[in-house]
């Protein structure tokens, strides 16, 4: 490896959970030039390549990551009229404050999620009633297969839910495409917000489903959301030592949501998809099937204010976490009907 490598770098401290074991190799990219010179090297040299950025949404084996870990540190926010361009390595709600201090609406409601904003368009992150593949116009990111720096349009990114063509692995840990900025294209309403569609923030700020309110006001009232769930990171906070929710929304044909609604004992809520599909939430499943808030004993329990959170309690290993989480999972199954998924990325020869 060339300079500035270094070997056998704990990943834990890089990670929300705090889990994870060494790295054979590390690498911080604080440049795009760099980001991309990182990546032609290692695959010069032969080895695995993990791309890192603020570690909220990943899941690290004990026994660490046999290969490359380039952690992703560039910067920079620009504003042209209503599009904001922000590179990967920004904190992104640092973006979202930025938009809302702009007065442009659009990711308001993205307000507190944790990591950089380069893992937005992978993820195709969501929540209270916006997620990014709304705003995302354009998505610049280098080709590991071409070599050379990509501009994606918004159709190219293959958007669904909690999914994109970024997702798509290689090797484990890195996609075809490495992205190193988003663009996004906002609204100037005057500093209001959008229409707002999550009836927890509506009811926060007195307003029905479909109002707009100060951007200023929609925010805050999202942040607070978020942190009566316990999903703003807090170093104090063990509820906050999570990847966030760590399961995904089951999606369900008719059929299948026929045969699960035959199983409740209550009218389970559901949201309709485009397709014609039904959504369930993964929270209310966890919690009917009786694993409530706060559940379990030993070092990895659901978190105390959310039930999609599933937590390091400190002295946790990635083992101890996946076996906690495949209990709750197998509950689930047997109460339901449903197998859950994992939203987090499994790193190092996980398996679900």
């Amino acid at each position: 490896m060339t300079a500035g490598y270094e070997h056998d770098v704990t990943l834990a401290p890089y990670t929300t959970l705090r889990l994870g074991g060494p790295a054979d190799h590390f690498f911080t990219a604080d440049t795009d030039a760099n980001l991309i010179a990182a990546i032609r090297d290692v695959e010069g040299h032969g080895d695995d390549l993990l791309i890192l950025g603020g570690g909220s949404n990943v899941v690290i084996a004990d026994e660490g990551y046999r290969g490359t870990v380039v952690r992703i540190a560039t910067a920079g926010v620009t504003f042209q009229d209503s599009l904001l361009s922000v590179a990967a390595g920004v904190p992104w709600d640092d973006a979202v404050a930025q938009a809302v201090d702009e007065g442009l609406s659009g990711i308001e409601c993205l307000s507190g999620i944790p990591g950089l904003a380069g893992a937005t368009p992978i993820q195709n992150v969501g929540a209270y009633g916006q997620d990014v593949s709304q705003t995302i116009v354009m998505v610049d990111a280098y080709d590991r297969i071409a070599k050379q720096m990509v501009l994606l349009d918004n159709a190219d990114c293959a958007f669904t839910y909690r999914h994109s063509v970024f997702k798509d692995a290689v090797h484990q840990g890195a996609g075809r495409y490495v992205v190193t900025r988003v663009h996004f294209q906002l609204t100037d309403s005057g500093g209001l917000s959008a229409p707002i569609r999550y009836k927890d923030v509506a009811t926060a700020l007195g307003l029905e489903i479909g109002e707009r309110a100060p951007l200023k006001s929609v925010r805050e009232a999202v942040l607070e959301q978020r942190r009566r769930r316990g999903m703003v990171l807090d170093e104090a906070d063990h509820d906050t030592w999570s990847a966030g929710s760590f399961f995904t929304n089951p999606i369900l044909d008719a059929e299948g949501f026929a045969a699960f609604e035959a199983r409740c004992e209550t009218p389970p809520p559901h949201y309709p998809e485009p397709d014609g599909r039904i959504k369930v939430l993964a929270a209310w499943l966890i919690d009917q099937a009786g694993f409530a808030k706060g559940y379990g004993s030993g070092p990895v329990t659901l978190s105390t204010k959310h039930t999609l959170a599933v937590t390091n309690r400190g002295g946790a290993t990635t083992a101890d976490l996946l076996r906690f989480a495949a209990h709750v999972r197998d509950g689930v199954a047997e109460r339901f009907g449903i197998r859950l998924v994992p939203e987090p990325v499994l790193v190092g020869g996980l398996t679900w």
